[in-house]
Formats: structure tokens, sequence, C-alpha cells
């Protein structure tokens, strides 16, 4: 009977799929970057980063991963329908576009001597800036 009670609770605590652990995984995108989705159906898209799930490792892009979603009306005023609304896509499969060039590069970190942590740019080894 332990054993069972066991098995259920396992699988209450494993619903949550995209959070992997509870805790904030590295991300080189900021919110208010301008990136390129390189893998998936919205593959070749460019946009604004809205906004940053760091335990998740996704993030918002306007214009990228529109999905339908059936909605209620939340008061007499509003209509209740099928809204088109942006979905979470992973960190991963996007890549920042430096500003200067207007090409998608890969980012390193660079740490400088006064402990201030910056984005680089690998092909150009410009300084990248966080828009917040």
């Amino acid at each position: 009977m332990r054993d069972l009670k066991h098995r259920k609770s396992e699988g209450r605590l494993s619903r949550d799929r995209h959070a992997i652990n509870s805790e904030r995984q590295k991300m080189h995108i900021t919110k208010g970057d301008q990136v390129l989705v390189v893998r998936g159906d919205d593959k070749g898209r460019e946009g604004k980063v809205m906004k940053v799930y760091p335990k998740t490792g996704r993030v918002l892009v306007e214009g990228v991963n529109i999905v339908k979603k059936h909605r209620r009306s939340r008061g007499p005023e509003e209509e209740s329908g099928i809204v088109e609304m942006p979905a979470p896509v992973h960190s991963s499969n996007v890549m920042l576009i430096d500003p200067k060039s207007g090409k998608p590069s890969r980012v390193k970190m660079r740490v400088d001597s006064d402990g201030t942590k910056e984005r680089l740019g690998v092909k150009s080894g410009d300084p990248i800036p966080r828009n917040r």
C-alpha cells in the first residue's frame, strides 16, 4: 500500500513537463533582444523577445509560434472565442542578432576587470548591449 501512495505522489510531482528543475537556467538572451528562429516551424523568422522564462529556459518572441487558444469571456463586455497568441519557444532554438552587423551570431560572455559581465558576438567580437 505504501508503494502505491509513493507512485501516486510521483505522478503529481512530475506534472510540469517544461520545468526540468526549479533552478534558473543560464540564458544568452534577454528581454528586448532581436532574435532569429533557427529551428522549428517558424525557422527563418525574426522577432523581438517579449518575455524570458529562466526556470524553463524558454523565450516569448513576437510573431513566432502563434497558437490558437479557446478563451471564455471574463466579463459581460468581453467576447469569448478563439484567440491567436504567441507561445514560448526554447532559447536553444533562437539565435541573437548582432546589432552592428545585423546578422545572427553566437554569444560568449566576458568578465571585465571590474567584475561586470558582458555579451560578445563570436564572429565580430563586438559587445552586445543588454536591452532592458
